[in-house]
């Protein structure tokens, strides 16, 4: 006896495998995964054994070797179909979601069995040998495709306790695949590819064994995903296709003639066209997609998926569509529609149409909030079948439907987008691509998606609300401001109307009220500045600090009590916008003289630092809790002198300290009087900027 490399290579599979069969018949196990894998074992033995004697010179038919070969193929599907929870033999229990799977595995193997077995009695071919090689390819693709799925949906926990099975069965599957592609390319098989078979199959012998040893006492978790079911079942189909292609260029070209090779290539590249046609219409994709939700799940809808992929639309809507449009997008691709309107409510409790999809050439009128179609909705959760409606209105209550809705082509639902029993409004759908039959599922998921559509639409309208009521918010705040500054001017003016007869043969007075006149015109004019350019920013100024309080001083000197001022004993420079720094200085010196007496004091003196300067107003006057400098002193519209303040010169005071990088700090006792401190930055001034400034001092 010859010991040739096919005989070792197929010995070494019998052994691999009959090893494998002892291993997990001594484990003693009832888990169909492993009953499963002991058939596979025991079969592959059978199979490689018939190899073998073959390879020793023994003479075994072909169709006892074939149906070896089937029924070790059936074998490890029913390993992939136990992983997936399903078996190899169909029952009534089975279901119509995994019975056409099964079918349709046992179709492939019965055909080439039966074909198989004729053959052999009648010495005629039923099934050809190139037909055999391309059932064989699709069986393997079917296997592989079977085994991604087995991986993807497998928990990732629980994926590293049958990785080595996997990787052992993609050996199998794969080899073949390879092996029968290669036979079919070539018409007749590779000895080199059947030599290395069973050496291949023993690699994968050991694979399946050590997963039986890192096996988990938990079951698998798996969970087949709709679009992986989807896209796999759409991979098999255009695969099938694509083998029956090449089957029918093989047979032009073989019996094409002169043309054949030419006509081939025409017959490929057409159905290669055709197959892109088909595979991006709605229509085929749709009709696929409701097979599959039909006969793969016993639920039609994957409503994880559902929520993520409605929620990511509405979320998004602003960056492509209108919210109104993404809601009647997120509802119409739920049930396969491509047209469809929407209504919402409107200030006035009218539902006005906002958005349409695909019927942009329609006019929809406003539905009054009293019309039929809105109180019906507002008692009753209810999506509208306007056909079921055509049929028997008296399912809806015999309402009256408003025209302008059944004039669109092929109108179908009208859905109500409800939120906490509020009628936010509606959506109208015109029929799909694909016709459906709706049941209680379809609606439940609509309604639910219906509700997270209104929510989204309340918060849009809540939000925009908001924004109105915050643009008016600034213009009422602005305006503020502005007054407060005109009640600032008004009080000079009115100090130096009341001081006017008094001092009026006094020459420093008439001087006094010519420059607080001046000062008075020039922040009257600022202030119109304002109001005409809102947006205009502000001037920074490199201001000396003794010239600023001076003017302050220039400007109070009349008042009563007249404030005193300490100022520092050099120059000090800031950088600030010269009118808004000595108002916010006015203010505080004006707040300090109002808390006092007449006969009390008020001071102005300052303190530099490293990189500051400190300025402290300082008053005897009546004081302030330290509640009210903790909670209302900074708050806007909270004051002490009742109708005659605005309660904004602290927190405008505040602000622009802050802004020019500052802070502003208060210490204060009731009845003995309060200390104004405010930190101001200080800049050094270069030697030409200090000339500059000189010069404009001159």
């Amino acid at each position: 006896m010859e010991l040739t490399f096919n005989t070792l290579s197929h010995l070494s599979g019998l052994i691999s495998f009959f090893v494998l069969a002892v291993y997990i018949l001594l484990r003693n196990t009832q888990r169909p995964v492993e009953r499963a894998l002991l058939s596979a074992a025991l079969l592959s033995c059978v199979w490689l054994g018939i190899l073998l004697f073959q390879a020793l010179s023994y003479d075994i038919p072909f169709h006892i070797r074939y149906a070896a070969e089937l029924m070790r193929t059936g074998a490890l599907y029913s390993v992939l179909f136990s992983l997936l929870g399903i078996g190899l033999i169909p029952r009534a229990s089975l279901g119509s979601t995994n019975l056409i799977v099964v079918l349709t595995v046992i179709g492939l193997l019965g055909s080439l069995f039966f074909s198989s077995v004729y053959t052999s009695f009648t010495g005629q071919e039923l099934i050809s040998g190139s037909n055999i090689l391309v059932m064989q390819v699709t069986l393997s693709i079917v296997g592989l495709l079977l085994l991604e799925q087995v991986w993807r949906n497998t928990s990732i926990y629980s994926r590293a306790h049958i990785k080595f099975l996997v990787i052992g069965l993609l050996t199998m599957f794969g080899y073949d695949f390879v092996m029968y592609s290669d036979a079919l390319l070539f018409q007749s098989l590779s000895s080199a590819f059947w030599d290395a078979r069973g050496a291949i199959n023993a690699l994968a012998a050991p694979m399946i064994a050590l997963t039986l040893m890192k096996r988990s006492a938990n079951p698998l978790a798996m969970q087949v995903s709709r679009q992986m079911m989807f896209h796999t079942t759409t991979l098999i189909l255009a695969g099938i296709y694509l083998l029956f292609l090449s089957a029918g260029g093989y047979y032009i070209q073989v019996f094409g003639g002169t043309w054949g090779e030419a006509l081939r290539v025409f017959f490929v590249a057409g159905g290669c066209l055709l197959l892109i046609i088909l595979i991006s219409s709605p229509v085929i994709r749709a009709r696929i997609m409701v097979f599959v939700s039909k006969n793969f799940f016993d639920y039609q809808y994957d409503y994880r998926e559902e929520w993520i992929k409605s929620t990511n639309t509405l979320r998004h809507s602003f960056e492509s569509q209108s919210l109104p449009v993404q809601s009647i997008r997120v509802l119409a691709q739920l049930v396969g529609s491509q047209q469809g309107c929407i209504w919402i409510r409107n200030e006035d409790g009218q539902y006005e149409p906002r958005g349409s999809l695909g019927l942009e050439k329609h006019r929809f009128d406003t539905v009054d909030e009293h019309a039929d179609i809105v109180t019906f909705f507002s008692s009753r959760n209810w999506i509208i079948d306007l056909g079921e409606f055509m049929l028997d209105p008296t399912k809806y209550d015999l309402i009256e439907i408003p025209s302008a809705m059944l004039e669109p082509e092929a109108p179908w639902l009208i859905v109500p987008l409800k939120l906490n029993e509020t009628l936010t409004g509606f959506v109208l759908l015109c029929n799909p691509v694909t016709q459906i039959e709706l049941n209680w599922e379809n609606y439940d998921l609509l309604k639910i998606v219906a509700q997270q559509a209104s929510s989204y639409l309340e918060q849009a309208d809540s939000q925009e609300k908001l924004g109105e009521a915050r643009q008016f918010e600034a213009v009422s705040k602005t305006s503020a401001f502005l007054v407060h500054d005109i009640k600032t001017i008004i009080a000079q003016l009115s100090l130096l109307v009341r001081n006017a007869e008094r001092h009026k043969h006094n020459p420093e007075f008439i001087d006094d009220m010519i420059r607080t006149t001046s000062h008075t015109v020039e922040k009257m004019d600022h202030l119109l500045n304002q109001i005409r350019n809102p947006q205009v920013d502000e001037s920074f100024q490199q201001i000396e600090l003794s010239q600023l309080l001076l003017s302050v001083y220039q400007d109070y000197k009349n008042s009563d009590p007249v404030p005193t001022l300490e100022l520092p004993s050099n120059e000090i420079y800031v950088r600030a916008d010269y009118s808004q720094f000595k108002s916010v200085i006015e203010h505080i010196v004006q707040n300090a003289i109002d808390a006092s007496p007449k006969d009390g004091e008020v001071s102005i003196a300052t303190k530099q630092a490293a990189q500051s300067v400190f300025i402290f107003i300082q008053d005897n006057g009546i004081g302030m809790s330290e509640a009210f400098i903790k909670h209302q002193l900074f708050k806007p519209f909270e004051s002490t002198k009742g109708l005659t303040g605005m309660g904004i010169g602290a927190y405008q005071a505040r602000e622009y300290l802050r802004r020019i990088g500052g802070s502003i700090d208060v210490t204060s006792e009731e009845g003995i009087g309060t200390c104004f401190t405010l930190k101001v930055p200080v800049i050094e001034l270069s030697s030409k900027e200090l000339s500059d400034t000189e010069l404009i001092k001159n």
